[in-house]
């Protein structure tokens, strides 16, 4: 499957753009370094899912049968039957199927290079610390962690290790995230000064990690951070300088017993631009708005696995319901690691993240305008 070069998106631009550098090149896979595309395809990583729930089940372990550069090589899971049955449903041995508690022992299993710590945000930090001490690079789900002491002591282990450590941020490698990315590069709308978005929808299940505040759980965490990174990737990845914030009343109290039902939030950046943000399980939102003084861009639905649709003022974006977002998100970052170049999707863009999480919070608990600074980053 090759991805960057059947992409209908702006193939004009595209191709003119090829010569200007690394930029392009990162969608590019097969164009880097000068490799032809029959080497790269011998270069592949293992990757051990950490955490076998629904979206490793649903999401990325089909997805690693689309790679192209790294596979799936061994698992680590609190059930061992099910880690066999993993074994035999993608092919690696037995003896690649780990518990939480043996983890470390990937140590001596060179067939794996990549953890993706796939397990609630309250043990991202634990596995994120648990593969780096294997030797493995690691790869974390979002949110990245609890809170930025948590994030702080990931990246600094990722240091210590000299590994990569890397978040899930799917969207940022779909072609509509792409073109936005490449007009704010470009300006060609001017600077995006309104921004709106919103992601939400019915509640999780009683009982499970998402409606626990100490697992990591509730709308903000789980779907409201699509907003964030959104709107940074349309303000060229700039952190706010000032957050307002406010939880409505509850409509199920007896439910939302530990986690906020909706939050409503603003963020202020340097030039004066705005962007307003929902997340609620209580009412259904998935969209993203970013107006310049020369254009627009939008998408809705903006966040799904599947079915993004995309326009701008210059009209509608191509489909590309054939997109599978996690497999391209695993190859950018295995091509990253392979090439020892940074990835697009670094910790401490997750660390920025969880930064405004926490502000967005403060705000909404106190009232009060919360500031942020370069010291926050």
């Amino acid at each position: 499957m090759r991805f960057a070069e059947t992409d209908p998106l702006n193939r004009r631009d595209f191709l003119r753009r090829v010569s200007v550098g690394a930029t392009a090149l990162t969608c590019l896979p097969h164009a880097l370094a000068g490799k032809t595309p029959a080497a790269f395809e011998s270069r592949k990583l293992g990757v051990a899912l950490c955490g076998l729930g629904r979206y490793s089940t649903g999401q990325l372990g089909p997805a690693l049968r689309e790679t192209r550069f790294c596979d799936l090589r061994g698992v680590v899971t609190g059930d061992p039957e099910k880690g066999r049955r993993w074994a035999r449903e993608y092919g690696f041995p037995e003896s690649s199927v780990y518990s939480y508690e043996t983890m470390e022992k990937m140590a001596d299993n060179d067939a794996i290079d990549i953890l993706y710590s796939v397990t609630p945000p309250s043990l991202h930090k634990r596995d994120t610390l648990r593969g780096f001490s294997a030797g493995k690079h690691v790869i974390s789900e979002k949110p990245m962690a609890l809170n930025v002491a948590e994030c702080d002591a990931m990246i600094a282990a990722a240091r210590q290790a000299g590994k990569q450590l890397a978040i899930g941020y799917r969207t940022h490698f779909h072609p509509y995230y792409r073109h936005l990315k490449q007009l704010v590069t470009e300006d060609r709308y001017g600077s995006f000064r309104h921004l709106t978005g919103g992601f939400g929808g019915s509640s999780p299940q009683l009982g499970t990690w998402r409606m626990k505040r100490s697992m990591g759980g509730g709308p903000l965490m789980d779907v409201g951070i699509y907003v964030l990174y959104a709107a940074a990737m349309a303000k060229h990845e700039a952190l706010p300088v000032a957050v307002t914030a406010e939880e409505p009343p509850k409509t199920r109290p007896e439910i939302f017993t530990e986690i906020e039902e909706t939050i409503h939030f603003q963020l202020e950046y340097a030039d004066g631009s705005t962007c307003k943000g929902e997340t609620s399980w209580a009412q259904s939102a998935n969209y993203f708005r970013a107006e310049g003084a020369d254009g627009w861009f939008e998408t809705n639905p903006a966040y799904s696995y599947g079915g993004l649709r995309g326009r701008t003022s210059d009209g509608e974006l191509p489909e590309r319901d054939d997109f599978n977002q996690q497999a391209h998100q695993m190859d950018h970052i295995a091509k990253a690691i392979l090439d020892e170049r940074p990835s697009m999707v670094p910790g401490t863009m997750g660390r920025r993240d969880i930064r405004i999480i926490e502000a967005i919070f403060e705000a909404a608990r106190t009232g009060s305008r919360v500031e942020l600074s370069a010291a926050d980053t």
